[in-house]
């Protein structure tokens, strides 16, 4: 078993950029051995995301939404932010009624995942939705948000589609799978 690593020591932590969306912060650090860098990051935040899973009639349920950062339309699952106050659940029935039109009876969390945490600090709930039942909420999208129900017995499909490429959805996608398999149900 290996010695547990000392982190290093902050020295000194300054903002270099700001946008309305990001702050860039430089992190001065200096590690055990004596050694020093200075590292780039955004600013850490405590909120969370969710992101959600649907499954009805045997198929998952995906979304096609703009991506800007990749100047196309990506593949995926609904996800959002989760508002101050709301727990885990609450804020994946909220982002579901919102981009999918449904709401969930059941929400199973699957895991919480990290996004380049050498840059970002953002967490990814990974939940399940089941047993939904028809509700839509006004979400903050600016066009409607055009629905694709996938087979189960597909899923593994939708890795040679060329929309579905982003990590998160991949990650979520292979989670599910083995969650389902644990089940019985794949």
């Amino acid at each position: 078993m290996s010695k547990p690593l000392q982190k290093p020591t902050i020295l000194r932590v300054e903002t270099v950029a700001r946008s309305r969306l990001f702050n860039v912060e430089t992190v001065d650090l200096e590690f055990s051995n004596g050694v020093r860098r200075v590292y780039e990051r955004m600013r850490p935040s405590t909120r969370e995301a969710v992101m959600i899973v649907p499954i009805i009639d045997e198929s998952l349920v995906l979304i096609r939404e703009y991506a800007v950062g990749t100047e196309s339309y990506e593949l995926g699952f609904s996800k959002g932010l989760i508002d101050p106050g709301e727990t885990v659940f609450e804020a994946a029935n909220r982002e579901l009624k919102e981009e999918v039109g449904f709401g969930a009876h059941q929400l199973t969390f699957l895991k919480k995942l990290t996004m380049a945490p050498s840059y970002f600090s953002s967490k990814m709930n990974i939940v399940v939705a089941e047993n939904l039942y028809p509700e839509s909420l006004q979400g903050d999208e600016p066009e409607p948000l055009p629905k694709v129900h996938w087979p189960l017995k597909d899923m593994m499909a939708l890795l040679d589609d060329p929309d579905f490429n982003e990590a998160r959805n991949v990650s979520a996608l292979f989670l599910v799978r083995e969650w389902l398999r644990a089940q019985g149900r794949l």
